[in-house]
Order: C-alpha cells, then sequence, then structure tokens
C-alpha cells in the first residue's frame, strides 16, 4: 500500500507534483539540495494552492491540509527511507541521475518503487548504472503538472506487472490521466507529436508566412481549440480517412523534414535570448507580462479541467 511518497527536485516540475500527491492525501516529503531551494518551492505551492482556492473549489480547510501534508527535507536519506514511492526529478543530465539512483540503492526500502519525470531519456538509458529496474518506471508528468492531466507511463523491460499496475493505480488515484507506452521509443508519446508541430512552426516563421503571433493564434483559435476533446487519429476518423489521404498526399511532401533544431532557436539561444527566463525569445517580456500570462495560463488551464471533468462525468453516466 503506497502512503508515503517523496519527490528529489524541488524545481517547477517537482513541487507541482509534491502539491499533486499532497492535495489527495499522501504524505509527501520533497527533497533538494539545499535550504534556499525548499523555501523557494514551499512559496510556490502555497500561491499555487491559492489560485486553485480562488478558481478551482479547493477550500481552505483542504489548502491547509495539502499544505500540511508536505515535508521539506535536504536530507536525501531522511527524504527517502520510509518512502513507498519515490520520484526523482531533477535536471536532465545522465550523469547526475545515475549517481542518484546508485546513491537510492543504499537508503530506499526493499519495495520501493523508483520513477523518473525525465521528458528525454529511455528508461534503459537510465537503469545501465542501477539495480533496481524491476521496481522503476517512467512518470512524466507535464508542466504546469498540477494541472495537466496526463501522465506518460513507461516499464523497463524488468518492470514487475505489479509495479506497473501500483503505478498506474496510484496516477489515478491523484486524478491523473495516465497512458502506458507498449515500448521504449525517444520523446515518449506528446511531446513527439508536440515537436514535429513545434517544427512545422518555426518553419513557417522562418519562411515568413505568417507572424509569429498569427501562426500562435492558428493553433490557439483552430485545431488547439478541438484537440481539447478529439485527438488527432479520431479527428482523422471523423473528417473521413479518404478525405485525409488527400490531405497527406497534397500537403505531407512539402512540410519541413529538418532533423535537428530550427536555426532561429539555435541563433537566438547562441545570443542568449532564450524566451521568459531571459526576457527575450521570439517575443519580448518583462516580470509583469511573464507573472500575468503565467496567472491567466493556470487560471484558463483550471476552468478548461473543470469543463473536461464534468464531459467526463456526463460520458460515464452514458455507459454505466
Amino acid at each position: 500500500m503506497i502512503k508515503n511518497i517523496a519527490i528529489i527536485g524541488s524545481g517547477v516540475m517537482g513541487s507541482s507534483i509534491a502539491q499533486s500527491f499532497a492535495v489527495s492525501g499522501y504524505r509527501v516529503t520533497l527533497n533538494d539540495i539545499n535550504e534556499e531551494l525548499l523555501q523557494k518551492a514551499k512559496k510556490r505551492i502555497l500561491e499555487n494552492l491559492s489560485l486553485m482556492v480562488e478558481e478551482s473549489g479547493l477550500d481552505e480547510q483542504q489548502k491547509h491540509a495539502a499544505l500540511t501534508n508536505i515535508y521539506y527535507q535536504a536530507d536525501l536519506k531522511e527524504a527517502v527511507c520510509e518512502a513507498d514511492f519515490i520520484i526523482e526529478a531533477i535536471p536532465e543530465v545522465i550523469e547526475w541521475k545515475w549517481e542518484l539512483y546508485q546513491n537510492l540503492e543504499k537508503m530506499i526500502k526493499a519495495d520501493a518503487i523508483v520513477a523518473s519525470n525525465t521528458s528525454t531519456f529511455p528508461i534503459s538509458r537510465l537503469m545501465e548504472k542501477a539495480s533496481f529496474a524491476d521496481r522503476m518506471m517512467i512518470v512524466h508528468f507535464f508542466n504546469p503538472g498540477h494541472l495537466v492531466p496526463l501522465v506518460e507511463l513507461v516499464k523497463h523491460d524488468q518492470t514487475k506487472a505489479a509495479v506497473v499496475e501500483e503505478t498506474t493505480d496510484l496516477i489515478r488515484r491523484i486524478g491523473k490521466t495516465p497512458i502506458l507506452l507498449k515500448k521504449e521509443i525517444s520523446g515518449f508519446i506528446a511531446n513527439r507529436l508536440q515537436t514535429a508541430l513545434m517544427r512545422e512552426a518555426f518553419y513557417l516563421l522562418n519562411e515568413g508566412v505568417a507572424s509569429a503571433q498569427d501562426i500562435d493564434t492558428a493553433i490557439t483559435a483552430g485545431p488547439g481549440f478541438r484537440w481539447a476533446f478529439t485527438g488527432p487519429i479520431e479527428i482523422a476518423d471523423f473528417g473521413g480517412l479518404d478525405t485525409w489521404q488527400r490531405v497527406f498526399d497534397n500537403v505531407a511532401p512539402d512540410l519541413n523534414q529538418s532533423v535537428e533544431a530550427p536555426a532561429i532557436i539555435r541563433q537566438l539561444a547562441e545570443e542568449g535570448k532564450l524566451g521568459t527566463k531571459s526576457g527575450e525569445g521570439i517575443y519580448e517580456y518583462d516580470d509583469q507580462i511573464i507573472s500575468r500570462k503565467l496567472d491567466e495560463r493556470d487560471r484558463n488551464f483550471i476552468k478548461l479541467g473543470k469543463i473536461k471533468a464534468g464531459v467526463k462525468e456526463k460520458k460515464d453516466k452514458c455507459f454505466s
């Protein structure tokens, strides 16, 4: 029975994952390398929960309960020694992950499940220098982790069936939507689809077909509007596979086929123009704009989540 959760790494993803478990009543220990990072995470979680009180129906009592469910611990051994389920959410540096896993082997319970929130490394790569592949999973949350429902699950060839089942059930119990990959593939599912779309978006921008704002609007007011409820394969079925056959035959030959990051991204990154983290990327930002956009994004995600939950409830009633 999974009761105690440990999250290693208290950044944006680690703190939001911790919040997701805490709101659902789990005891969570959030770990990082120093107290300063943990205090930043504590502040971030408080702000996120306060917004959920305003927008999502979470009340002050539930907020307080969630806050009291989270413990902050800079000592790794203390953080994980009693954990039933451990999620690693440290930066995407494979050597750091290998070192962490080797340390965990000496600290964790014999039946503890270990998971990684990696978005890039295949699970076989993660387990190259560790001996607990039989109880290892990838659990890939999407930013912001406390609001986006999707969690991609990837198992190792050695992962026990019971571990896969326990992990899937746990993710469902915190209100997320887990999907299990049948085979290992780089980028998993969502990031592969997202990267294919973004490759074409930056190609259109580079070719001067439209402004960045209009390209973004083409998605948010078009496909993105319907993708919230209907996936691309179902859309093809509803549009008619004969129609989509013609679309592919007519459009696919002209799509961008590059196999590396778009030149405009590479150039801006070399100039230190990294987007919101530097104040300029494709667009320009200041602290006020970033804060407003994040607040607007999260409020809209909460509203969308409530709509989708209502739709699911109606579907469940219809088919029950």
